[in-house]
């Protein structure tokens, strides 16, 4: 495979966002939000996804978070579909349970070309370190619109919102990698049967 990495810009009148990413990277971070509990949530798909990931965030946040969070799913989508090019020879599917003390969720991921997203997750608080816990869900919809994938997401269980929301993107970021891994026996082929994806 070659090299994936992409940089991606979007600029509005609402937010100004640069997102860089590396797929075979070692899990490096430097992230900017200005959204503390976001940027926890995005180093642990980092580390977990060993993806390295530049972000820089400059949102109207005297508003509310949520163009902030929907606009970096969106920027960040848009760097993994340019990353992952053609798609051939990778795995394209990735799974992930990950546990946290009582919490435990079920991350699932195709790089289908086709954005889906299945997610059910009852937060037992409203907001995590100031983050409102329904942008979650924005963020992960302008995440599969703009990657092109299927996503389902499953909180099985758990009462501390904040170990739910670790679970979830823990989760998430061993479901890219084990999909973006590179398969020796699909080497140079495209992981469908309809040859495109």
């Amino acid at each position: 495979m070659s090299a994936r990495t992409a940089s991606v810009s979007r600029n509005t009148l609402e937010t100004k966002i640069q997102v860089s990413i590396n797929l075979d990277g070692s899990g490096q971070f430097v992230c900017n939000t200005g959204i503390g509990f976001l940027d926890h949530m995005l180093e642990q798909v980092s580390r977990h996804g060993l993806i390295d990931m530049e972000i820089e965030l400059d949102g109207d946040r005297h508003i509310d978070d949520h163009h902030s969070v929907e606009d970096l799913g969106i920027t960040l989508g848009q760097a993994f579909a340019k990353a992952v090019g053609d798609k051939k020879g990778m795995v394209r599917y990735g799974q992930a349970y990950v546990p946290l003390d009582e919490a435990l969720s079920r991350v699932v991921i195709d790089f289908s070309g086709r954005p889906g997203l299945s997610m059910n997750v009852e937060f037992t608080r409203a907001s995590i370190g100031g983050l409102d816990t329904q942008l979650f869900w924005e963020f992960f919809q302008g995440f599969v619109n703009h990657a092109q994938v299927t996503l389902h997401i499953d909180n099985l269980k758990g009462f501390n919102a904040h170990h739910q929301a670790e679970t979830i993107f823990k989760a998430f970021g061993r479901a890219l990698r084990m999909a973006l891994a590179a398969d020796e026996r699909m080497a140079g082929q495209m992981p469908s049967t309809k040859g495109v994806l």
